[in-house]
């Protein structure tokens, strides 16, 4: 058994690559495909209506290049999904710095959630697109009922120790049984704490790097904890399944 961490998407997502056009069968869980599928051509379709696609998408006058992303869905060119993704998160956890070595553990460790594929191995090729969570396409159930319960079912699947660092929406369309998840607080100087998101997905990003660099075997939440603790976060065990990052 060996650790396996869950990172959410971003809206924000990097332009072109340099591998082959999208190609299902070589995601992760190819069991998942009929969904990918289902929704990957009800996206495509969308496209054609670009007042439509606006208001599904939740799109404003300048961001009419998503739309066109997604007419593209099919063909255009992929790279892998950890580089794919951008944002706070993606910049915390900083693929770019690591080793050779340290990369090919995140192939094996780290899967990122996604509203259009369920989920998607780092190493998987995939395609920039636009479709969040909390979307509705046309003719379609929500996201959230069209992964579930598939998406939990290959999840559950995974016979090694998870930490699932989804959030919101993007935890529900498929919780994973037993997993831990991890919630980021700034505790001011009266001892009050609050959830503040910027610091949550940073803090996040560390962890997820904390778990592809160590050398030590995490298989359960204390030697999670413990490796966080080592590398200078504080962290309190709150229950079986979570942890909580405790921030200034």
């Amino acid at each position: 058994m060996s650790v396996r961490v869950i990172l959410p998407p971003s809206e924000t997502k990097s332009d072109g690559g340099k591998g082959a056009p999208l190609d299902l069968d070589t995601l992760v869980f190819p069991e998942l495909n009929p969904i990918r599928k289902q929704i990957g051509e009800a996206l495509v379709a969308l496209a054609a209506d670009l007042d439509a696609s606006c208001k599904a998408l939740g799109l404003g006058r300048t961001q009419l290049a998503e739309v066109d992303r997604n007419a593209e869905l099919w063909i255009s060119l992929t790279r892998p999904a950890i580089e794919r993704y951008t944002g706070v998160l993606y910049d915390a956890f900083d693929y770019a710095s690591m080793t050779r070595a340290t990369k090919a553990k995140v192939a094996g460790r780290v899967m990122i959630g996604s509203a259009l594929f369920g989920v998607v191995g780092a190493g998987d090729l995939i395609p920039a697109y636009r479709l969040s969570g909390g979307s509705k396409l046309p003719g379609m159930r929500t996201i959230a009922a069209t992964w579930k319960p598939e998406l939990s079912h290959s999840l559950d699947a995974v016979d090694d120790f998870v930490v699932d660092l989804r959030s919101g929406v993007y935890h529900q369309l498929g919780p994973v049984r037993g997993a831990v998840t991890a919630t980021v607080v700034t505790e001011q100087p009266d001892g009050s704490r609050s959830v503040v998101s910027h610091f949550n997905k940073h803090h996040k990003g560390l962890i997820a790097r904390e778990l592809v660099r160590t050398r030590r075997t995490v298989r359960d939440i204390n030697a999670l904890a413990a490796v966080l603790s080592d590398a200078g976060q504080r962290i309190e065990i709150d229950g079986p399944d979570r942890i909580v990052v405790v921030t200034d």
